[in-house]
């Protein structure tokens, strides 16, 4: 299979910025994504959920990708998922509208739908709007992985283009991609501490929280293991463990908001119910970074 650019390299999961009043801070939104075009990702991912999609409306959500795409050349592939399929279908009817390249849909959440309405929420989004869509996985938050039978009967769609793998079970993401090697599908990691295992059974990138603060190091882990550079990839990869685990030690999108804040990229403001990193959360950051900042 030919690389798929929308599936292939480091696409950051974008942070939502807010300002005094917790509106959409919309020139911060543009800053930060041409930060990272400039750092040399491959693609940018807004209204995800590290872009905080679950307390910013419908219309806040388009105006999001719109920023996005007017700010940005790299593809710009826009969270339109819900665990309404009616919902879901308009939200990436809108994000096409708006100017994504692609979609990323989370798998519904909370109504828990067996695999066969599992297919069908996808197949009728799939149908609807021509876009390539990636379909995502993570069970930590939907409480239900999509089963493999499920993601390979979909990678048949000819607009399902990829799988984003956030389960942490290598056996699982590495059956899916071995029941979809004869389909233009790909898998990407979508956790950023099992991308290079992700990308060792044939994985082709990662959709990442920590490309936020760390794109060059990211790019570098993954093109190092995509051009076959795995000692190399090894290397950069235990540079950035500590970071890995603490962007995750509280609710994401909490410590990648305050270590784009440390790193002086606009304050760290989370919309309630979502609350400021702890003062160890907040001295455990400082350390790590101070440690890659040495590292350079």
């Amino acid at each position: 299979m030919e690389p798929n650019e929308l599936t292939t390299g480091v696409f950051p999961a974008i942070t939502t910025p807010f300002d005094e009043e917790y509106s959409i801070d919309h020139e911060q939104l543009a800053a930060d994504a041409q930060r990272l075009e400039d750092a040399g990702v491959d693609g940018i991912v807004p209204a995800g959920s590290t872009g905080e999609s679950a307390t910013i409306s419908h219309d806040e959500h388009v105006d999001v990708i719109e920023t996005v795409v007017e700010a940005v050349d790299v593809p710009v592939i826009a969270g339109s998922g819900s665990n309404s399929t009616r919902e879901a279908l308009a939200l990436s009817k809108r994000a096409a509208a708006a100017g994504a390249d692609g979609l990323l849909l989370i798998s519904p959440y909370y109504n828990n739908p067996e695999p066969a309405g599992m297919e069908n929420h996808y197949r009728q989004i799939a149908d609807a709007v021509d876009l390539p869509q990636i379909v995502y996985n993570v069970p930590g938050r939907t409480g239900r992985n999509i089963a493999v039978e499920t993601a390979a009967n979909l990678a048949e769609h000819e607009n399902i283009v990829g799988y984003k793998a956030a389960s942490g079970d290598i056996n699982r993401i590495s059956e899916v991609v071995e029941r979809t090697r004869d389909e233009d599908f790909w898998v990407v990691s979508g956790d950023d501490g099992m991308t290079l295992p992700v990308l060792s059974v044939g994985g082709t990138g990662v959709i990442s929280v920590s490309a936020n603060v760390e794109p060059e190091r990211m790019s570098d882990l993954v093109w190092s293991a995509l051009d076959g550079d795995y000692e190399h990839a090894r290397e950069v990869h235990h540079e950035l463990g500590p970071l890995f685990r603490v962007l995750f030690d509280e609710t994401n999108p909490i410590p990648v908001k305050e270590a784009m804040e440390i790193r002086g990229y606009g304050p760290a403001r989370m919309r309630d119910p979502l609350n400021r990193g702890s003062e160890e959360l907040l001295a455990d950051l400082e350390a790590v970074l101070a440690d890659l900042e040495g590292g350079r």
